[in-house]
């Protein structure tokens, strides 16, 4: 699969992924302006003001053991200068962002695209949609097409799910 390959699900679309990860350093404690940037939360907090006043708006990363809480000011998400929230998914068995995601869509009034990465799989994501993710980074080696066609593997739910909010006007 190349590079440019669509195996980004958003919005039940497949698209090609543009966000990139970011690790800051000493000498590079925020990323330029100029791309598609995943944050981790540490990032988020400690430039809030100037990450917001930005011509591109960024994504925060989630972690697991991240409370989502933090993101929140007087109890709410402002989604100004957030394209996204992502949560991280480092192994499958791990189903801490599956209540991070209910936390963003419940208590904390998060209505933007919210994003699992890391260890998605056509298997998960059906589950994922359930709590609220409505974009899903495909992990390599999975097919997108296939990862399509699993959100209509099962039409009847025992349990509760979360309204995806309608997709935001870009």
């Amino acid at each position: 699969m190349s590079e440019h390959a669509a195996t980004l699900i958003r919005h039940r679309d497949l698209e090609v992924d543009t966000w990139k990860r970011f690790e800051p350093t000493e000498a590079r404690p925020l990323p330029a302006d100029d791309e598609d940037w995943l944050v981790p939360l540490a990032v988020w907090q400690s430039a809030r003001a100037e990450l917001r006043g930005r011509r591109r708006p960024v994504g925060v990363l989630l972690g697991p053991a991240d409370d989502p809480a933090e993101l929140a000011e007087e109890g709410r998400i402002d989604p100004a200068g957030l394209a996204l929230i992502a949560v991280d998914f480092p192994i499958y068995t791990d189903g801490r962002g599956y209540s991070i995601a209910y936390l963003l869509r419940t208590r904390l009034g998060w209505q933007g695209e919210l994003r699992a990465v890391g260890d998605v799989m056509i298997d998960t994501i059906h589950y994922q949609a359930r709590s609220g993710f409505d974009s899903f980074a495909v992990k390599h080696g999975h097919d997108p097409e296939q990862a399509l066609r699993a959100f209509g593997t099962f039409t009847a739910a025992y349990q509760q799910t979360y309204p995806v909010p309608a997709a935001r006007q870009d």
